[in-house]
């Protein structure tokens, strides 16, 4: 537990439910690791409350707190100023407050970028087949287009997000220099002929996620080519049906572990100026 002194400062993160995040355990850890004098706590906050909590935060002059579900679209809103990916995606997970003038920015797409790296891969400048048109999904599409991938089809359900991803495809188009896609699922011959062109497919959807482990968006195997990386934002289980069915014929897989790691480093840095500690967080909680 960090020493907490009259010159603490407060970061935190808030969301409902929020007792089972790993943020506040890896945040003060890095604290302690780095001996600054600062703590995180996790507020169980939803949109009903987000108003007043963010109001209250801002007159206690908190340094700044990551938002999860359901206040990132909200917080979008609440916010004074927002950062170019923030503002693509329509979406805060992090905010700033400089004397009093809150910054919102999405750490999200920086978290899986860097992931991508860190598992040795590089797809600046290819293309990219991505399912999902949620929060996670439109992170990872906007970070993954300002970082030079080339080509990005997104394929989503015609849900609640849809009419929102259309408009976040025209965006990119007219912003950056991907070119971006939206197809509707289920469309299996076009997802086939996106994959075969891809040099990496991305689950950004909840689809096999504990406690629904047998489900997959893709069940049939010869949708992959023997040099497409396959990866998914989900952690919980570590390895979901869709990295087990890739492993299966020989594919180079990655979760969701290391994107949680690293959109939480990049709200680290933004709030301390300082690097997260991250090769020593990974070993105490990422193993």
């Amino acid at each position: 537990m960090n020493r907490i002194t009259g010159h603490t400062v407060l970061t935190g993160l808030l969301g409902s439910p929020v007792s089972h995040s790993i943020s506040p355990m890896m945040h003060n850890e890095a604290f302690r690791l780095l001996d600054l004098d600062y703590v995180y706590l996790a507020f169980d906050v939803g949109t009903d409350n987000l108003r007043t909590a963010v109001a209250g935060l801002k007159t206690l002059g908190v340094r700044g707190f990551n938002c999860t579900m359901p206040d990132k679209n909200l917080m979008f809103e609440l916010s004074d100023k927002l950062s170019p990916s923030a503002e693509l995606i329509g979406a805060v997970n992090t905010v700033i407050n400089d004397n009093g003038i809150l910054t919102g920015d999405n750490t999200d797409g920086v978290g899986y970028m860097r992931a991508v790296k860190d598992a040795g891969f590089h797809i600046t400048g290819k293309k990219m087949t991505l399912l999902g048109a949620g929060g996670a999904a439109t992170a990872i599409c906007v970070q993954a287009a300002l970082d030079g991938v080339s080509e990005i089809d997104v394929f989503s359900i015609k849900d609640q997000f849809y009419s929102r991803a259309q408009n976040l495809i025209d965006n990119i188009n007219k912003k950056t220099n991907c070119k971006a896609s939206l197809y509707e699922l289920p469309d299996d011959a076009m997802l086939k002929k996106s994959i075969s062109e891809s040099v990496i497919l991305t689950n950004g959807t909840s689809v096999g996620m504990s406690p629904n482990v047998d489900n997959s968006i893709i069940n049939d195997t010869s949708m992959f080519h023997e040099n497409l990386i396959v990866s998914d934002v989900i952690y919980n289980p570590q390895k979901t049906k869709l990295l087990k069915l890739a492993e299966d014929v020989g594919l180079s897989t990655f979760n969701g572990m290391y994107m949680l790691l690293y959109q939480g480093a990049k709200s680290f840095e933004l709030w301390t100026d300082k690097e997260m500690p991250t090769e020593q967080i990974k070993e105490k909680f990422f193993q």
